[in-house]
């Protein structure tokens, strides 16, 4: 089985340009983060590493980019921004994320920052404050609320965390756990571990192709 430093410089060969000390980062807290969180094989290892390399772009999109134009706008979010508002709002990757994001997974509505503050970060592009629960007490949206619960760090009040060099894996495999992506990545399942962690398929195909990178880099 490869270290996971050396597979991360073959898989990321970019992953530090916008987050320096990445995937230094990431190699040194793997050896407590993934059985802290019962990540005990390759084969799951690999899953999680797999979505992770696509949900952050290979730790070149630790950041969500709300940058978007217009017409992207209207495609992306059409019930959200009517009207004139895709002109209006077009390259305000702020003022996007507000409308786009706030009063709903548990963000406050504009005009509070939720949407902005609690935007998709991370190696699982972990996205809204989260903490709405059901009538059974079951966390309705996992959200930094909940992250910050499973980890205990401080997401509301420093989201940063979430991309920092020294807590970014943490964050990513509690994710990883707390969407219910353990038992389909123990049974080798990468559709339904894709399922749990995004709520639907998208980027399927990119993710298989990931994960049989990290397959053969971990030796599976």
């Amino acid at each position: 089985m490869t270290d996971l430093l050396t597979a991360l410089k073959t898989l990321w060969p970019h992953g530090d340009q916008h987050v320096p000390g990445l995937i230094e980062g990431i190699a040194a807290s793997a050896p407590t983060v993934f059985p802290k969180y019962g990540l005990d094989t390759p084969l799951v290892i690999a899953h999680a590493m797999a979505q992770f390399s696509h949900e952050c772009g290979a730790g070149l999109e630790m950041v969500e980019n709300l940058n978007y134009t217009a017409a992207q706008l209207r495609k992306q979010w059409p019930s959200h921004f009517t009207g004139d508002m895709p002109d209006r709002y077009a390259h305000n990757p702020r003022m996007i994320a507000d409308v786009a994001y706030g009063g709903r997974m548990g963000n406050a509505p504009p005009p509070s920052d939720d949407g902005w503050n609690y935007r998709g970060r991370g190696l699982s592009q972990c996205t809204g404050r989260g903490g709405r629960h059901d009538a059974e007490g079951h966390p309705i949206d996992r959200g930094y609320t909940e992250l910050g619960i499973k980890t205990g760090l401080d997401l509301l009040n420093d989201p940063a965390l979430l991309s920092d060099p020294d807590f970014a894996l943490e964050c990513g495999v509690a994710d990883f756990i707390l969407c219910g992506c353990l038992d389909p990545a123990k049974q080798d399942n990468v559709r339904e571990v894709t399922h749990k962690l995004n709520g639907g398929y998208i980027g399927l195909a990119e993710r298989i192709a990931w994960l049989r990178k990290w397959k053969a880099e971990l030796g599976v």
